[in-house]
């Protein structure tokens, strides 16, 4: 076997070190990924399940977490070991946030710890041989949320029933499980141990089953067979289908079969908390899943905390929410200009305090010009080098950093962070400083001269240069600074216009060529390394709001979208797969660079501030939620790679 994959950094180094995990070298053999197990202590019973337990509708606690459960040393970690109870308040702004339970609660077959290296979680450990072959061993006597055993059959029934059934799936397994377009081969040796043997090496693998938003390879087996045509009863299955008014049984499987949205309370789970139907249209409660496989060193079953209420309030109030004291904890709808409000009301006796957490994407926010927008003379501008250098050089970002960050900001292009070892200042800086003189230059080469009586530039066919930036109207700084750009474009000749939209309705307008261009924020992960995956530079997600429909095309194999037909589109995507078959670290540095550089230049996504403190409110009452930390979606899914699970309520307030 080959080393185990994690050495500690400190904690005051992490932002430095996370994901410098030199995970996966493709030269490796073989590889043991490390497990964080002890022999554990006797856990104790939830006081919230005594009386279940008692009556027998609960088998005791011993009986009901796995045989060798992830026994978590909290005082090694310099936390607090916690007590069992308490409510969690939290907000999010639409009903589909709930979701959100299953991004905090970051319970995952592998998961990324406190220094940012990969470690198994649902996972008893990992064997990977040869970058190709990985063997996944489970916990025994792993059980779902309502006591339906987990075992290879859940991996079993998503890869043989659902990803390569065509009335589940009719575009086949996910793009993820292919390498070269190449599904692996799947074994399944004992009831703890699942095979996957592809025959390239896949570097993607094991960092994908950590995501904020992980795959789920695996699904409940027993509580789904009753909704699937191989297993259940035909005409009890046609008597669900029209109770749930949906048009086929693979309708309604698809439906309940939702892991992520969490919008299926039948559904088990493995988070730490699952849904109780306590919950109301604007109020979902969760509680704790009383077969979760984490405990303390002390015994104690985790989630430390018994329920979290998560309220669905208007986006334009969770900061004022948040300050009158409505929230334990709460960072998702609170922008930088929150800040001062927020620390008012706790310097005049609020119950929380305000921490400012580093920022780990590439960019506070960004534009993104479609280049698959459906009409074709506005694409023909979108996809000129020329038109996107301009409207980066018409961008006055110092002007957006002081008004919005107090200076606090690093002003730029979307490009990696200064803590990642792949930054470049010149990166950074290309193409970003304030040149009207230059910017118009670029629009008159382009040959776009003629203009309005208002000084508006005309298109080709005639019609006036107005941009249209569609926004998820969620976040009053992208729309202050939007404000403000309007005002420079027009120097330009450029007409701006923005749209807010639902982020569903926007997510629909980019992926179908309807949008323009938009507003999101940059990059997930900011602070990569030469071992990161750059799959995420290249036109290999829809997600991706530059190149939706390339994307797309990549992600079905081709079935739908488009193939990209600009060159450096192309190079990008050869670039990634050259990572792949990249023999040493410094192959793979210099790959990232020339993708970095390729960025840099066509500026896909115009980045306008990065680095910029993320507030976040905590109760007085609420430990072990770390002062300094990294707030980042991918990787770190937000709150979950900090463990919420390890989170306490106290009875005093005072730290």
């Amino acid at each position: 076997m080959d080393n185990v994959l994690n050495q500690p950094t400190s904690r005051s180094n992490h932002t430095i070190a996370w994901f410098m995990i030199g995970l996966l070298s493709i030269a490796a053999t073989s590889l043991l990924l490390p497990m964080r197990v002890v022999a554990g202590p006797v856990a104790s019973e939830s006081a919230l399940f005594s009386e279940k337990v008692a009556s027998g509708e609960l088998p005791p606690v011993m009986e009901r977490i796995p045989k060798n459960p992830l026994v978590v040393d909290l005082v090694s970690k310099g936390r607090q070991t916690g007590v069992q109870g308490g409510t969690l308040r939290t907000m999010v702004s639409r009903s589909k946030d709930i979701r959100q339970m299953v991004v905090y609660g970051y319970s995952r077959l592998m998961i990324y710890d406190d220094e940012y290296s990969l470690t198994p979680d649902i996972l008893k450990n990992m064997e990977v041989v040869d970058g190709r072959i990985f063997t996944l061993r489970l916990r025994a006597g792993h059980r779902w949320s309502n006591g339906d055993p987990f075992t290879s059959a859940d991996f079993k029934y998503w890869w043989e029933d659902v990803a390569n059934n065509p009335d589940l799936s009719p575009s086949g397994p996910p793009q993820f499980m292919r390498v070269d377009g190449q599904l692996p081969v799947v074994s399944y040796p004992d009831e703890t141990t699942v095979v996957y043997e592809w025959s390239q090496p896949n570097p993607y693998f094991v960092p994908l089953l950590a995501q904020a938003r992980p795959p789920f390879i695996f699904r409940p087996r027993q509580y789904l067979e009753q909704y699937h045509k191989t297993y259940a009863d035909t005409a009890s299955l046609e008597q669900m289908v029209k109770s749930q008014k949906v048009r086929s049984w693979n309708s309604l499987h698809n439906k309940l079969d939702n892991m992520y949205k969490f919008n299926n309370a039948d559904l088990p789970t493995l988070q730490p908390w699952m849904s109780s139907p306590d919950s109301s249209k604007n109020r979902q409660v969760f509680v704790r899943n009383p077969y979760y496989h984490r405990i303390d060193s002390k015994g104690t079953q985790l989630p430390y905390i018994d329920k979290v209420e998560m309220s669905i309030v208007g986006g334009g109030l969770i900061a004022a929410k948040a300050n009158a004291g409505e929230a334990d904890l709460q960072a998702r709808g609170l922008d930088f200009n929150d800040v001062s409000i927020l620390k008012k009301g706790e310097l005049d006796g609020g119950n929380y305090r305000v921490l400012l957490w580093s920022n780990g994407s590439a960019s506070q926010m960004a534009i993104y010009p479609n280049l698959n927008f459906a009409d074709p003379v506005w694409r023909a501008v979108l996809r000129d080098v020329r038109f996107r250098r301009a409207l980066s050089l018409g961008i006055d970002r110092r002007m957006i950093n002081r008004a919005l960050y107090f200076g606090l900001g690093v002003e730029g292009g979307m490009s990696c962070l200064s803590a990642s070892p792949l930054y470049s200042k010149v990166n950074q800086s290309s193409w970003s400083n304030f040149d009207t003189t230059h910017a118009n230059r670029l629009l008159d080469e382009m040959g776009l001269v003629e203009r309005q009586a208002d000084g508006i530039r005309l298109l080709p066919d005639g019609r006036p240069l107005r941009l249209v930036i569609e926004t998820a109207g969620e976040r009053q700084e992208v729309e202050n600074a939007l404000q403000i750009i309007v005002d420079t474009w027009r120097d330009l000749g450029i007409e701006m216009v923005m749209r807010p939209l639902d982020r569903d309705i926007l997510r629909m307008h980019v992926n179908s060529g309807a949008s323009m261009a938009s507003v999101w924020f940059g990059w997930d992960n900011g602070i990569p390394t030469a071992n990161t995956s750059p799959e995420y530079l290249a036109p290999t997600q829809q997600e991706f709001f530059a190149w939706p429909k390339w994307g797309q095309y990549y992600q079905t194999g081709g079935k739908a979208g488009e193939a990209p037909d600009l060159k450096e589109a192309q190079e990008l995507l050869e670039y990634a797969d050259h990572w792949v078959d990249a023999k040493t670290e410094d192959e793979r540095a210099q790959i990232w660079q020339r993708m970095l550089d390729i960025h840099a230049q066509q500026l896909y996504g115009i980045g306008i501030v990065a680095e910029t403190p993320q507030p976040v409110v905590v109760s007085k009452r609420l430990r072990n939620v770390p002062d300094k930390a990294l707030w980042a979606w991918q990787p770190g899914s937000h709150f979950g790679v900090h463990r919420p699970d390890e989170f306490f309520f106290s009875t005093s307030e005072s730290l």
